[in-house]
C-alpha cells in the first residue's frame, strides 16, 4: 500500500465495526468543577455548527442532540464515574458531539469549540465506551502536545473510568517502568515521540486499537511542529479495522484544517467561527512600557495582584523565563518556572504544585499555552506576545508576526467554564505594538490599555477587572 504526498497509507478497507462496551460520558478536563461553574457551562449561549458527514443522517433523531446522559444509553459504570465527578447535563458542545462520537458503526469526528466548554470529557467518554474490558491489549490511543496536558487527560480517564476495570497507561517520556516489555493497558495517552517509540519497539501492539485521538490537533498536525510523528502513529495503526479518529482543538487555522480533513476523512464537524472562540468573559488589557527592563519592572509591581488567586506569566523563550524567575526569586518573591528544558521529575512535581496552589505565580513558554485547566486562574500575562516565525529556514530573522491561534489558547487558560479572566499583554516597541493590533483585529476584540505611569491608577484598574 503506498503514500500519497502528505504521507497517508490509501485507500483504507472497508469499516470492521468496533467492539462497544460501556459507552462513555461528559466533563471537562482534569480539574473537579464546583457547582457553580456546572451551571456556568451548561447555560453556554454560543451556537454549535454542525456538519454532517452522511448528509442522510436525520437532524430530528432523538439521538442527534442529548440533553442527559442518560439519554446516549450510557453503562451505569459509566454514568456513575460521570456524577461521582460532579457533572449533571452535558455541556453544549457535549450534546452535539457525544451522539454523533457514540453511534455505530463509528464515525470520524473534528470538533471545535471555546477553550473550557467539555471536550476532553467529550473524548475521554469515547475512548471509556469502545473498550472491551475482556480484551487486555490497548484499545484507544489519544496524543497530546505536551506531557503536562497529557498527565491532565490521564486523570480525566482514570476518575470518570473509576468504577469501570478499565487500566491505562502513559506513553510519555520516564512514564514506564524499567524494562517494560508490553504494555496491556485498554487506553493509552501520551505524546507522539513517545508513542512512536513503544509502538515501533512492540511494546504497545496497537491490532485491537479502535480509537485514535488527538487533543490540541492544530498543533499535532502542524507540519511545523508534531504533524510528522503524529501522522506516523496514525499508520502504524492496523488497516485492518477502521479505526475512529477524533480531533478536538479551540483554533483550526485553514491550512491545518485542510490536512486535519484528510487525516480524519468524511468525519462529523462540529465547529466555531474564530470570532466566538476569544472567550467574553476574559477581559483583555495591555501595558504600554518602555523597554524591555521597564516590561520587569511593570511585572514586579504587579505582583500581589498576581497573587490574588493565581496567575500564569507567558515567554516565549526558556531563558527568557528563567531569568525572570531567578531575579523575582531573588528579589523575595514566591514564583515557579517550567519549560521543556527541565528533567520530567522538575516538570511535573512544578506543575502539580501549582495546581495545588502553592504557588501562586508560574513563568513559563507555550509548553501550557494549550488546554490546561487550572481553576483558580484568574489572571494570564504575555510578557512576550506569541509569534510565528522568529527565524526563517535559513537562520535569518523572520516576519515576527503574533501567532493568533497561541495567542487565544494563552489568554483560555483563564476564564475557565464561565468564570471570570483577565489577560495582560506587554508592549514595549513599534514591533510589539503592531503585533498586538494584528491580534485584535484576527480576534475582533478590543484590548484595553492600562496606565503603567501611575501604580495607583493600573492598580485600580486591575483590581476592578478581577471582580
Amino acid at each position: 500500500m503506498e503514500k500519497d504526498a502528505d504521507g497517508f497509507y490509501t485507500p483504507y478497507p472497508a469499516a470492521e465495526t468496533a467492539a462497544a462496551a460501556p459507552p462513555a460520558e461528559d466533563t471537562a478536563p482534569e480539574t473537579k468543577r464546583d457547582a457553580d461553574a456546572v451551571t456556568d457551562l451548561i447555560k453556554s449561549t454560543f451556537e454549535v455548527s454542525v456538519t454532517l458527514a452522511d448528509q442522510q443522517a436525520d437532524p430530528n433523531s432523538p439521538l442527534y442532540s442529548a440533553k442527559t446522559f442518560e439519554e446516549l444509553g450510557l453503562h451505569d459504570d459509566l454514568l456513575k464515574g460521570i456524577y461521582d465527578m460532579g457533572f449533571t447535563k452535558p455541556s453544549k458542545i457535549q450534546e452535539r458531539a457525544l451522539p454523533l462520537l457514540l453511534s455505530n458503526p463509528p464515525q470520524n469526528m473534528i470538533g471545535q469549540s471555546q477553550s473550557g466548554t467539555g471536550k476532553t470529557a467529550a473524548f475521554v467518554l469515547t475512548m471509556l465506551s469502545r473498550v472491551d474490558y475482556s480484551i487486555h491489549k490497548p484499545q484507544a490511543l489519544c496524543l497530546a502536545p505536551s506531557r503536562e496536558l497529557a498527565r491532565q487527560i490521564m486523570s480525566v480517564v482514570v476518575a470518570m473510568g473509576k468504577f469501570t476495570a478499565v487500566q491505562t497507561e502513559y506513553a510519555i517520556k520516564e512514564s514506564l517502568p524499567k524494562g517494560a516489555t508490553n504494555i496491556t493497558a485498554h487506553i493509552i495517552v501520551g505524546t507522539p515521540g513517545t508513542m512512536t517509540d513503544l509502538i515501533r519497539r512492540k511494546i504497545i501492539d496497537v491490532s485491537e486499537v479502535k480509537v485514535f485521538v488527538l487533543d490540541e490537533a492544530d498543533n499535532m498536525l502542524d507540519k511545523d511542529g508534531l504533524g510528522e510523528q503524529t501522522l506516523r502513529v496514525k499508520n502504524m495503526l492496523p488497516k485492518s479495522r477502521n479505526v475512529q479518529i477524533v480531533l478536538f482543538s479551540a483554533t483550526f487555522p485553514d491550512h491545518v484544517r485542510n490536512f486535519a480533513n484528510k487525516f480524519a476523512p468524511n468525519a462529523n464537524k462540529i465547529e466555531l467561527q474564530r470570532n466566538e472562540l476569544s472567550v467574553d468573559n476574559i477581559r483583555q488589557f495591555y501595558m504600554d512600557c518602555r523597554n524591555e527592563e521597564h516590561k520587569y519592572e511593570v511585572l514586579v509591581s504587579l505582583y500581589h495582584l498576581l497573587t490574588i488567586g493565581q496567575s500564569i506569566i507567558f515567554c516565549q523563550h526558556r531563558h527568557t523565563a528563567d531569568r525572570i524567575s531567578q531575579r523575582m526569586t531573588a528579589e523575595g518573591h514566591k514564583v515557579a518556572s517550567l519549560h521543556g528544558a527541565k528533567d520530567a521529575t522538575d516538570r511535573d512535581a512544578i506543575i502539580d504544585g501549582f495546581r495545588e496552589g502553592k504557588d501562586k505565580v508560574l513563568i513559563t513558554t507555550n509548553v501550557i499555552a494549550r488546554g490546561i485547566d487550572i481553576m483558580q486562574v484568574n489572571m494570564v500575562v504575555n510578557y512576550d506576545l506569541p509569534l510565528l516565525n522568529e527565524r526563517d529556514n535559513f537562520g535569518n530573522k523572520g516576519d515576527f508576526r503574533p501567532d493568533v491561534e497561541t495567542y487565544i489558547h494563552r489568554i483560555g487558560r483563564t476564564g475557565r467554564f464561565g468564570r471570570k479572566g483577565m489577560s495582560v499583554n506587554f508592549v514595549h516597541d513599534k514591533a510589539t505594538w503592531q503585533q498586538m493590533e494584528q491580534i485584535e483585529r484576527a480576534t475582533g476584540r478590543q484590548i484595553v490599555r492600562i496606565e503603567t505611569t501611575d501604580l495607583d491608577t493600573m492598580e485600580e484598574q486591575m483590581k476592578k477587572a478581577l471582580k
